[in-house]
C-alpha cells in the first residue's frame, strides 16, 4: 500500500509537470519534492513532505498529541476560511471549471475550455479553477480573453507548484475541505472536462450536495461525450438499475461537446436562479443579495 501511494503521488507530479511543460508559460520550478520536516510523524515510510491536510488526517500517535495539536489546527482552518471568504467575496457570477492538468494546448479539449471560459466571461461570469496547467489554464485564459475575472484556488501539495499566468486573484489553501467549500460557495455552476480523481471528486461532491438539498438549481456540465460515455452508461446500467439512485439524479447532469451549449446551460440556469431569488425577495419584502439559492 505504501509503494502504491508513493507511485500515485509521483504520477500526480508527473502529470502536473507535463501540463506545465506543454504550456511553456509557467515560471521555472526546481522540480524537486519538498523535504519532510524532522518533526513530521507519520505511519508509513513515504519520503514525501507532509502537507497540513496530511497532518490533520493522519491516524495514530500519543493522545497528548491530539490535545496539543488538533485544536490549533482548528484555528488555522478557521483562518483559511476567513481568508477565502475575504478574497472571493466580490464574486457574484462564478463558474468553476475542472479538468486534467496534463491537457496540452494543442488538444481539442484545451481549445474548447478556452472557448467556454471566453463565452462565459462575455456573459459576465467569473471563471474559477484550481490555478494549474491544462484545462485550468485554458479556462482562465478564456476569461482573460473576455476581460472577465479569472480566479485560481490552489492547494498545497507535497511538491513545489506554480500557477498559470492567466489568473487575476490567487488563493492558496492548505485544506481540501476549505478549498472545496469555496468552489461550491462562489459558483453558480460546475463545468467538468476530462480529468482524473480530483475532477471526479468535484463532480460527485456537487451531485451529492444537489441530491441532498444543500444547493439547488446548480448545473453540472460534463464536457466531452466520448470521455464521459462509459461513466454515464455505468450509472444508468448499474447504479440506477439497482436502485442506488433515481432517474432524477441522472437528470442533474448535462453532457455536451459544444462550448456554446455549455455556456447557454450555465447562463439560462443563472437567469432562472436570479428570477426565483427576486420572486422570494418580493414575497419577503427584502432585496436578494445573492443570486443562488
Amino acid at each position: 500500500m505504501s509503494a502504491a501511494a508513493t507511485e500515485s503521488i509521483s504520477g500526480l507530479k508527473q502529470r502536473i509537470d507535463e501540463g506545465r511543460r506543454a504550456s511553456g508559460r509557467f515560471a521555472a520550478t526546481s522540480g524537486e519534492v519538498l523535504p519532510r520536516a524532522a518533526t513530521d510523524d507519520w505511519i508509513g515510510d513515504s519520503s514525501w513532505a507532509l502537507t497540513e491536510d496530511a497532518k490533520l488526517l493522519q491516524y495514530g500517535g500519543a493522545k497528548s498529541d491530539f490535545r496539543s495539536t488538533d485544536p490549533w489546527r482548528v484555528l488555522r482552518i478557521m483562518s483559511e476560511f476567513i481568508e477565502g471568504f475575504d478574497k472571493l467575496a466580490d464574486i457574484e457570477k462564478g463558474v468553476s471549471v475542472f479538468g486534467s492538468a496534463r491537457t496540452h494546448p494543442d488538444d481539442p479539449q484545451y481549445r474548447a475550455a478556452v472557448e467556454v471560459g471566453r463565452l462565459l466571461g462575455e456573459k459576465g461570469f467569473s471563471i474559477i479553477t484550481g490555478a494549474g496547467p491544462g484545462i485550468m489554464e485554458a479556462a482562465n485564459k478564456g476569461a482573460r480573453l473576455a476581460g472577465a475575472p479569472s480566479i485560481g484556488c490552489n492547494i498545497e501539495l507535497p511538491f513545489e507548484q506554480s500557477i498559470n499566468p492567466y489568473i487575476d486573484t490567487h488563493v492558496v489553501f492548505r485544506y481540501f475541505a476549505v478549498r472545496k467549500t469555496m468552489f461550491i460557495k462562489y459558483s453558480s455552476a460546475f463545468i467538468i472536462f476530462p480529468g482524473g480523481f480530483g475532477t471526479l471528486d468535484e463532480l460527485f461532491e456537487a451531485l451529492t450536495l444537489i441530491q441532498t438539498g444543500k444547493i439547488s438549481q446548480f448545473p453540472v456540465v460534463l464536457f466531452g461525450t466520448h470521455y464521459w460515455a462509459g461513466l454515464v452508461r455505468w450509472l444508468n446500467s448499474k447504479v440506477l438499475a439497482e436502485g442506488k439512485i433515481s432517474s432524477g439524479d441522472l437528470d442533474l447532469i448535462v453532457v455536451t461537446d459544444d462550448p456554446a451549449e455549455a455556456a447557454r446551460v450555465v447562463s439560462d440556469a443563472y437567469d432562472l436562479q436570479l428570477k426565483k431569488a427576486r420572486a422570494r425577495a418580493d414575497v419577503g419584502g427584502v432585496s436578494p443579495v445573492r443570486s443562488r439559492s
